[in-house]
């Protein structure tokens, strides 16, 4: 491929009228054709990716974003796929993951303090053990998250009495469409209870995260006992975690609104809403993302039908006819 981008002929109208040379595009981006994108997500179900992009460098990350700005296409950003459904028919655009480059993590001491440096596709558990290890708390509640960094600012996830917005500094944010990345202080976040201002041509590729000094023992105790509590209380196997937002956090949770209405252990083809915790629902080995999109459509009808309550989901759609993500 050369270093300048050839002029582009391949445009459509609009997304469900893609008319584009897939496999000339993957060619010039370095890509992956019919990537499997729904097995790369914790539910593993789903469809593939048109083209997939592992971006290893920054300065690939710019070319990516120069062959992007030719042709119009639908782009989306994946880290580890904790928190997103594909649907079967798959994604009929661009997704574009970051590589081991951004899955560094660094600490840097401050006194009583440490900023720590972590980049987009780190996971969670792994910086929540390395700064407990170290002596430092304020980060133990991530440690049962399955996520990365990046998806975590994007959707600001949190548990256990804390969240992404308690420990955010600031976040380089890599910008697709204008090729160009800018430092983001928590305050231009727009962080908010599972979401952000964060769009979907941005990138997360690096956050500064604060932590306290703590004591090693304690911490690794803390760690202990939130890992113990998940696995008491929430399910393994394929899930995304909770599905849907609590109406009334602290006050009125969404696995209590699904167990009144008698839908704990509810099936519906190869997707289950969990017996262990209700707001999970579980899809089988080889399932369908219909499957599990409809039972949580099943589960927001009855719990407004029931109580008269709009449940919101935690969870991103990919590729479904109805849109690419929910409310």
């Amino acid at each position: 491929m050369s270093n300048s981008c050839p002029t582009r002929s391949w445009r459509y109208g609009t997304v469900s009228e893609i008319d584009v040379d897939f496999d000339r595009l993957a060619d010039d981006l370095g890509g992956v054709r019919d990537a499997p994108l729904g097995e790369m997500t914790t539910y593993r179900v789903g469809g593939g990716a048109a083209v997939l992009v592992r971006v290893e460098s920054l300065e690939r990350l710019r070319r990516v974003a120069q062959i992007l700005a030719e042709v119009d296409v639908p782009v989306l950003v994946i880290g580890r796929g904790s928190n997103m459904l594909v649907a079967d028919r798959g994604f009929r655009g661009v997704a574009v993951q970051l590589g081991d480059f951004a899955a560094e993590c660094e600490i840097d001491r401050r006194g009583d303090e440490a900023i720590v440096r972590a980049g987009g596709l780190a996971l969670l558990p792994v910086v929540a053990r390395r700064t407990a290890s170290a002596g430092w708390t304020g980060f133990e509640w991530a440690v049962g998250v399955p996520g990365s960094v990046g998806g975590a600012v994007r959707m600001n996830a949190g548990g256990h009495g804390s969240d992404m917005e308690a420990c955010v500094v600031d976040v380089d944010v890599y910008d697709l469409q204008r090729g160009s990345v800018s430092v983001r202080p928590l305050a231009e976040l727009g962080l908010r209870f599972r979401g952000s201002s964060i769009v979907d041509h941005e990138v997360v590729t690096e956050a500064r995260l604060r932590v306290s000094k703590g004591d090693v023992d304690t911490c690794r105790a803390t760690l202990d006992d939130i890992v113990r509590w998940r696995r008491e209380h929430q399910p393994g196997g394929q899930n995304a975690g909770s599905v849907f937002v609590n109406p009334i956090p602290g006050e009125l949770s969404a696995g209590e609104l699904i167990d009144r209405a008698g839908l704990r252990g509810r099936r519906l083809g190869s997707a289950e809403v969990s017996t262990k915790h209700a707001n999970f629902i579980q899809a089988d080995v080889g399932g369908s993302a219909t499957d599990v999109k409809d039972l949580m459509d099943l589960v927001r009808q009855r719990i407004s039908d029931d109580f008269g309550i709009e449940l919101h989901s935690e969870i991103r759609l990919v590729g479904f006819v109805d849109g690419e993500e929910t409310s």
